[in-house]
């Protein structure tokens, strides 16, 4: 088969993963925030010398069937409220106050919206109306409005006011100001979650288009004629023009929990804990029972959308957090240094500390061998850092500042893990991302969890975890109280956008696999069921608020799998090299050093260890034991742990 390449670019270091039907290739390389394209094709390139002996990107690019790529270029745009702002055009007084309900949504829609808001009266004439419409506009714009969210009580009113906006602001003008209408964004019948979806998306919208649209212009340059896909937060992937902005908002972490319900199918777990460790978040997400939680209508920085979102949380504490000191107290986060400047042994002119600094002087990472080698770190410039901004500070020595920070990042850490622990003794932790397996087992420790499961591909999962998506588009109507004529006509609008949809995808509507559900949400908008609807069935009546008919046209891509776990003879894994680590202030022992890939299934030792995988180190703590699967992942668990 043609091969897959799945991206996952983050704050500090894009992922990049390629399978080929049978096997993977994986390489990291440092994110290029000045130009987010670039760092893609450097990742491509640098896997293309691992396939092919020498760096070949035509010829990686041209054996490729799709580029499937996730980014947190979104997320860290509303983070940083890096985007356009909007401007709200709505017939319902009382929208903005209900808009700002909550700290969280207060806190947003000042930052995105303030007082850009116009009040019209819906009721009046065309010619009155249309007058309104454009006093209205011109101010909002005058105001700083660089986007329009047209949000009327009404799905028929609104479509009156689109038409006078279309006559009087023709798409076409120069200068013209984007506009999105709410009923036609999302059929949601609640007014909240369906305009705050609309701001978001009108927020995000600009940055996206501007750095994915650049990329599908250099893969053009490369003669490359498949289109891009993104990876949405849904867990399936579309071509760029057929993406909504809000969707890539939280995927990558999405990826990952793809990639940790294999694992949990594989390994039989009831519950694992996802934490994805990267260079400025811990994501944490939950799988019970082979299924991932979400939500249907899901919530973005505490306020509601009308899509369905992953029930991830994300904590400001990665391998690139700062950690500092505030009135005498160690903290961790949530500012990061990012790839530029970076970690201060990456030489950048770094000037503050993070775990990778601290790490680095405890023994744990060797300066030669991280990103497999690719990369060398500077212990100079770590301790000289870290002994001005927390050891002088604090009056300690630099090997007390070094514990007292790993302790306050294990905390800050299993914070992240707590709320979602029910049972300790049936969750797993499973530990990935760049900087995840050096630090899961002190922080699951504390969190009172025992077993820790870190994939072989730890540093690229949720690169790898983009592999379980399909080409797929979902749609749904609004078809409380229609009538038999009505509901049909609903029904084949939904599947005429289908077919449109999935053919400009490259896909035959008969070549997907199509999938209908009704959705029952009471008045609040809160889900009461969603079940299969089969064509047998009669129409669905008004059993709610909200009954929504969705359609999802699947285009199924070859997934990979997880080899399922078998029970195998212990044996003990051969150590390759030895290294001091300081365990505490007076303590520095002489620890064994296992090349993951060395080592056969059935391998086991116990701690304190290292472990060295392709592109992580995994610290195996005293206590603790790990055993090499039939997968080549490791499982460790906590043997004195009550």
């Amino acid at each position: 088969m043609e091969r897959l390449i799945n991206i996952d670019n983050g704050g500090t270091l894009t992922d990049i993963c390629v399978w080929d039907g049978e096997n993977f290739s994986f390489t990291k390389t440092l994110t290029t925030p000045f130009d987010l394209s670039q760092c893609l094709f450097d990742g491509i390139a640098k896997a293309s010398k691992d396939i092919f002996g020498e760096e070949d990107l035509p010829g990686l690019l041209h054996s490729t069937r799709h580029i499937r790529y996730s980014t947190t270029q979104g997320t860290n745009a509303l983070v940083e409220r890096k985007g356009p702002r909007i401007g709200i055009l709505t017939d319902s007084p009382a929208l903005a106050e209900e808009l700002r309900k909550g700290d969280a949504a207060a806190e947003l829609f000042e930052d995105l919206v303030g007082a850009r808001v116009a009040v019209i009266n819906a009721e009046q004439e065309v010619e009155e109306l249309s007058q309104e419409l454009v006093k209205q506009v011109n101010r909002l714009t005058t105001d700083g409005a660089a986007r329009l969210v047209i949000a009327m009580a009404d799905r028929e009113k609104e479509r009156a006011v689109k038409g006078v906006l279309l006559r009087k602001f023709p798409r076409h003008l120069l200068g013209s100001v984007p506009i999105l209408f709410s009923w036609e964004f999302t059929p949601d019948a609640v007014q909240g979650r369906r305009v705050w979806s609309g701001i978001i998306n009108s927020f995000l919208h600009p940055t996206m288009e501007r750095f994915l649209y650049s990329a599908e212009h250099r893969l053009r340059d490369h003669k490359v004629k498949n289109p891009l896909l993104i990876y949405r937060n849904d867990g399936a992937s579309s071509r760029v023009a057929k993406s909504v902005a809000l969707k890539t908002y939280s995927s990558g972490p999405r990826g990952g929990l793809e990639g940790t319900k294999a694992l949990s199918e594989a390994y039989g777990l009831a519950h694992v804990l996802m934490i994805d460790v990267g260079g400025t978040t811990t994501d944490v997400g939950s799988v019970k029972n082979s299924t991932i939680s979400t939500d249907r209508r899901g919530s973005i920085q505490g306020v509601p959308v009308s899509f369905e979102m992953s029930n991830v949380h994300s904590s400001g504490v990665g391998g690139s957090s700062v950690i500092a000191l505030r009135d005498g107290v160690i903290t961790v986060g949530p500012e990061s240094v990012g790839a530029a400047p970076g970690p201060a042994c990456f030489g950048f002119g770094g000037k503050q500390a993070t775990i990778t600094d601290v790490n680095l002087l405890l023994g744990v990472l060797d300066p030669d061998t991280y990103l497999d080698g690719g990369f060398s770190l500077d212990a100079e410039r770590s301790r000289a850092v870290i002994t001005e901004v927390i050891a002088d500070p604090l009056g300690i020595t630099l090997n007390e500042a070094l514990i007292r920070m790993e302790a306050a990042y294990f905390e800050r850490m299993s914070q992240s893990l707590t709320d979602d622990v029910e049972d300790a003794d049936a969750t797993t932790v499973a530990a990935f991302g760049g900087a995840g397996p050096m630090s899961a087992c002190g922080a699951a420790r504390i969190a009172g969890v025992r077993r820790v499961l870190v994939p072989q591909m730890a540093a690229v999962f949720s690169a790898f975890g983009i592999g379980f998506s399909d080409i797929a588009q979902t749609y749904e109507a609004n078809v409380a109280g229609m009538d038999a004529e009505e509901f049909g006509a609903s029904k084949a609008a939904l599947m005429d956008r289908a077919t449109r949809d999935m053919f400009q995808e490259g896909h035959e509507i008969d070549e997907c696999r199509l999938e209908w559900n009704v959705v029952l949400e009471d008045a609040e908008g809160q889900l009461i069921s969603e079940l299969p609807y089969l064509d047998s069935d009669p129409q669905p009546g008004i059993r709610g608020h909200n009954t929504m008919l969705t359609l999802t046209a699947r285009f199924e891509l070859p997934h990979t799998s997880i080899r399922r776990a078998e029970s195998i003879a212990k044996r003990p894994a051969v150590a390759t090299s030895s290294r001091n680590v300081r365990s505490a202030v007076d303590q520095v022992d002489e620890v064994p050093v296992f090349e993951l890939e060395r080592q056969t299934a059935g391998a086991s030792a116990s701690g304190p260890a290292i472990v060295e995988g392709p592109y992580f180190t995994a610290r195996v703590p005293h206590g603790w034991t790990f055993d090499v699967t039939v997968s080549g992942d490791l499982m460790l668990t906590d043997t004195i742990q009550k």
